[in-house]
């Protein structure tokens, strides 16, 4: 499976439009395409494996394990940036959820 990257948040991946089938076939077996829970769930356990490294590396550091701060920083700022992007992710679903539950049929 072919992934992109989004920028700000080098280990959240995403699906290439390729890989997903159009239309009403999402989700479904069989399609061959991923449903959207499972591109959500793609994307918050990359976000965790960022945030666990970021952790391990701190543990590490703190602990006189070796590293240096610069990458323990860099790797605490991509922890920081990966889940601030998911809440912003996230934000978006919400919103869009309530203008759908606000439409009359």
């Amino acid at each position: 499976m072919g992934q992109v990257s989004l920028s700000g948040s080098p280990g959240l991946n995403m699906p290439q439009p390729a890989e997903l089938d159009g239309g009403a076939d999402i989700g479904l077996e069989g399609s061959g395409g991923l449903s959207f829970g499972a591109v959500l769930k793609n994307a918050v356990e990359s976000v965790d494996a960022v945030n666990n490294s970021a952790g391990m590396q701190v543990n590490d550091l703190m602990a006189g394990r070796g590293g240096d701060m610069s990458s323990v920083m860099i790797a605490v700022e991509k922890a920081d940036a990966s889940f601030q992007l998911m809440m912003q992710v996230r934000n978006k679903i919400v919103s869009a959820y309530q203008d759908i539950e606000k439409m009359q049929f």
